[in-house]
């Protein structure tokens, strides 16, 4: 039985998923997203992204992801932006035991 208070999302339902899935291959192709979240009261997804035994945690908001499908050009840089800046930080790497 689902858990209506889990945040655990499906990618199916996640605004613009296929542009953040390639963003993040175009930076690193070893990467996986592992499982998103949405956090209603916030309108965030937390993105848990997978590489090797490292885990990083991208939130983005749910309007730029909206935004993503719709103009494509100030939130897609801001995607852009965002994931460059987290993907490529040391900082946002921990260990993960799954």
């Amino acid at each position: 039985m689902d858990d209506p208070d889990d945040p655990l999302v499906e990618e199916k339902d996640i605004p613009s998923y296929d542009i953040i899935a390639r963003k993040i291959r175009e930076i690193d192709n070893t990467i996986i997203i592992f499982r998103v979240y949405y956090f209603f009261t916030t309108r965030i997804y937390r993105f848990q992204l997978i590489k090797k035994d490292k885990m990083c945690v991208i939130e983005i908001p749910r309007d730029v992801l909206e935004n993503l499908g719709k103009d494509g050009t100030s939130a897609e840089r801001e995607v852009g932006e965002l994931l460059d800046l987290n993907i490529e930080n040391a900082d946002c790497w921990s260990t993960f035991e799954g």
